[in-house]
């Protein structure tokens, strides 16, 4: 064989492999429910959930609680079910999190608890174009 041609079949075995390894990685948006199910079955991957913050009749956020390291803590969620869970974050509140529209965790469920590894945000725009009548 060719130099040129072990050069490619090496190029393309890293090419599987990196296909393989990050496919593995990935994870679909479900419910809360569905979360549940599969940790209930032994998956034990990373899942992503997206919903809001619980919030009272006015709009306010309700259900942050810092834990006692004064580092992490817990909120209530609800996803697009509708169904309320209590999440953990072992890091500090992200800027702007009671502001946010929805919210996405990347995580997994220890008991009946889900531990969010990672919070992404949407938060209302600020940069959107303000019309002001005149």
């Amino acid at each position: 064989m060719k130099k040129s041609h072990i050069f490619l079949l090496i190029i393309l075995a890293v090419a599987v492999a990196i296909l393989v390894t990050t496919s593995r990685e990935a994870s679909t948006y479900v419910t809360f429910s569905e979360a549940y199910q599969m940790a209930s079955q032994g998956n034990h991957r990373s899942i992503h959930v997206v919903g809001e913050l619980k919030k009272n009749e006015k709009g306010e956020v309700v259900g942050i609680e810092t834990g006692a390291d004064k580092v992490s803590f817990t909120f209530i969620m609800v996803d697009d079910n509708g169904r309320e869970q209590t999440v953990f974050y072992n890091q500090p509140i992200p800027q702007d999190f009671k502001r946010s529209e929805k919210v996405v965790v990347i995580g997994r469920y220890k008991g009946n608890i889900f531990h969010a590894e990672k919070i992404l945000l949407k938060c209302p725009s600020k940069y959107q174009e303000n019309t002001v009548n005149v």
